[in-house]
């Protein structure tokens, strides 16, 4: 799947996955083969952070 580009379309998905799908962004990470640090980089540069205690971004 290709995600988008822009940080808040990002967040966005990535939540909703989260919220679906996934019981933590470790997981999300590993079932969709991708790379962990480079989403909590664009997401933490656009002012986004994980929270684990709600399994979302803000």
């Amino acid at each position: 799947m290709d995600l988008p580009k822009d940080p808040v379309m990002l967040m966005s998905v990535i939540n909703t996955k989260l919220r679906d799908t996934y019981s933590s962004f470790d997981e999300l990470c590993k079932a969709m083969c991708l790379q962990k640090e480079d989403i909590l980089e664009k997401l933490e540069k656009a002012g986004f952070k994980y929270r684990p205690d709600i399994n979302q971004f803000r």
